[in-house]
Formats: structure tokens, C-alpha cells, sequence
């Protein structure tokens, strides 16, 4: 049975007169919930210390020109240790952190060491809380094709490895403007999900990382395939629950979910999927003409969150709830679980 959702009665009203906010990314540990987002050529985190009950004003972390910005290209957000890690791409792939809640923010870092190799600006960031974090990024050093690219920080984003090819595509480039996802095991390993492109189809692939590297082959998620001689610019989500990984993802007009040992299930119709679980199972958002459309644990159909909209994430809360945002109207709308 669909238990209802309370509805907040929040909305994050743009921050500029002239720009929408863009692109919403959440992380929540330790009693506090970040909201990333884009609005023009800046960069702006909302803190909430309620499980997302209220947002306090939103600060701005830098002003970044030629910000990449929509099409799940825009800033990620990661809590790790004591410290809030923020990454965006401007043809570099750019972190900035903070140690006093979200209130200062460090000088930028550039993190790919071959410059413009992220200009598509696409990348996934994840962390846990012993201060692990990986960056993963669709790159364009190697002619001929991308390769997904990553680094490492051990130290809660004060410092990144030297950057690591995860994978090249047999068929010499990965999907080419889809978004990579990664998730945390904890203990300094990650999962990383691509579209890739392998012999006309352009599916979901998955793959461990553990101390840097990759470790184990890339494994095909869900059992059918997608035949496209195209680029979706639309990537999915990846979650762990009880040591074990969970997906959803788009293949052609479908958005799917994959649970460990099963085959995938259709969930609705639609395009760019929001993803998370928690102690209940997972929950999935996602974009459809009718608006933004949600799957809860133990439902039977999608349930509609809003008439409008577009882009939505999802955050497991600290609390055991379930956090959703996207944009709507220039403004970022929320809906809690």
C-alpha cells in the first residue's frame, strides 16, 4: 500500500532576478542537509539542520563563469567527515569546501590534471563519512572518444589523487553526454554507473572501485537493451542498501529500477531519474509531460508529486525519511517522504 506523503509547503524562491535555479544535488549526514544548486555563473548551498523541514538562506560557495548548467550537468554536493565538498565544472572540473557548516568556502581546486579534459561537464560525486570521497567524469583527453576519468581524496576533498581512467568502451567511447552516477560502501569504496555505447546499444553499466581503482569488470545493468545511435543525455541513479546495489535508469520511454537478484521492473514512463533508498527500499523520481512522478517502496503505481517540473533528486534523510527536490519555475520545489 502508497502511504501519502506529507507535501512541504517550501519552495526555494531564485536567488537572482535574472536566473533560474538550476539543477538541485543534495547530501545529508550528521544531523545536517545540503542543497547544491546552480543559478547563472553561481554556485549557492541551502543548510538545513531539521531534516529538510526549513532551508536557512542560501550562501553563495563562488562565482564560476562559464558554469556548465543543466542537463545534469551542474554542482554536486558531498558531506564527508566534518567537512561539506562542493564540485561544478567550467570546461575544469573545479571543489571547494568548507569546515564551518557551509558558511566559508575555500579557494577552488582543480582536480583533472589534463586541462579541459571535463569540459563536457558531466560527473558524479559520492563520500562516507570517514572522509573518502570519489569524483567521477565523462573526459575528453584521449582523441576519438570518451573514457570515463576519476580521483580520489582520502582527506575529505583537501587533497586529490592523480586521476584514473575507470573505463574505455570497446567500441572506443562511452555514451557521450550521460551522466555518471557513483554510490558509497563506505571504507574508501565507491560503485560508478555509465551509459555505454557497445555494439549499437547504449545501456547502464556498473562497476566497483576500492582503494582508487577499479575492481571487478563492468556489469551490465537489467536484462534488456537499447538500440540508439544517439546520446539520451540521460544517465540514472545507484544506491547501496545492506551491502548490496541498487539502480534505477531510463531505457528508451521507460524508467526502470534494479534490485539486487531480480530482474528490472518498469516503473513509469519518463526521463532523468532521481534515485535513493533507505530502511523502507528504494524510491525513484523522474520527469514526465504530466509532470514529476514518483515511485515509493511497497507501491503499486507512480504517484504524482507535481504538475510542473523537471530534474529531480532524492536524498535519504537522517531521520529515516526521504527527500525530494526540483526545479519548477525558476524556484526549487521539495517534497518530503
Amino acid at each position: 500500500m502508497w502511504y501519502l506523503a506529507v507535501l512541504l509547503a517550501l519552495r526555494l524562491q531564485p536567488v537572482s532576478p535574472t536566473a533560474p535555479n538550476r539543477q538541485p544535488q543534495f547530501a545529508a549526514a550528521n544531523g545536517t542537509v545540503a542543497l547544491a544548486f546552480g543559478s547563472g555563473d553561481s554556485i549557492w548551498l541551502a543548510r538545513s539542520t531539521d531534516n529538510g523541514a526549513n532551508f536557512a538562506q542560501p550562501v553563495k560557495v563562488v562565482d564560476l563563469p562559464k558554469l556548465s548548467l543543466g542537463r545534469h550537468r551542474g554542482p554536486r554536493v558531498v558531506i564527508a567527515g566534518n567537512a561539506i565538498v562542493v564540485t561544478a565544472i567550467a570546461g575544469d572540473l573545479y571543489s571547494w569546501r568548507s569546515t564551518d557548516g557551509g558558511r566559508t568556502w575555500s579557494k577552488g581546486t582543480v582536480v583533472n590534471d589534463k586541462s579541459q579534459a571535463s569540459r563536457e561537464g558531466l560527473h558524479a560525486m559520492a563520500a562516507d563519512p570517514e572522509g573518502h570521497i570519489a569524483l567521477a567524469w565523462l573526459d575528453d583527453r584521449t582523441p576519438g572518444g570518451k573514457r570515463l576519468y576519476g580521483a580520489f581524496s582520502s582527506d575529505a576533498g583537501a587533497h586529490w589523487s592523480k586521476n584514473v581512467m575507470l573505463y574505455e568502451s570497446p567500441g572506443g567511447t562511452i555514451c557521450q553526454c550521460c551522466a555518471p552516477s557513483l554510490a558509497s560502501f563506505g571504507h574508501g569504496e565507491f560503485a560508478v554507473m555509465w551509459r555505454n555505447v557497445v555494439q549499437g546499444s547504449r545501456d547502464l553499466y556498473t562497476m566497483r572501485i576500492r582503494d582508487g581503482q577499479p575492481a571487478g569488470a563492468a556489469l551490465k545493468a537489467g536484462t534488456g537493451t537499447w538500440k540508439l545511435d544517439a546520446c539520451p543525455m540521460d544517465g540514472g541513479g545507484l544506491a547501496f542498501r545492506n551491502g548490496e546495489l541498487f539502480s534505477a535508469w531510463r531505457r528508451e520511454h521507460d524508467v526502470y529500477l534494479a534490485e539486487p537478484g531480480k530482474p528490472e521492473i518498469k516503473l513509469g514512463t519518463g526521463m532523468d531519474v532521481g534515485f535513493a533508498v533507505n530502511a523502507k527500499g528504494a524510491y525513484a523520481v523522474w520527469t514526465t509531460p504530466q509532470g514529476i512522478q514518483a515511485h515509493v517502496p511497497g507501491s503499486d503505481s507512480p504517484q504524482l508529486l507535481s504538475k510542473a517540473g523537471a530534474f529531480a533528486t532524492l536524498v535519504a534523510l537522517p531521520d529515516g525519511g526521504m527527500l525530494a527536490a526540483w526545479e519548477e519555475n525558476g524556484a526549487i520545489s521539495f517534497h518530503r517522504f
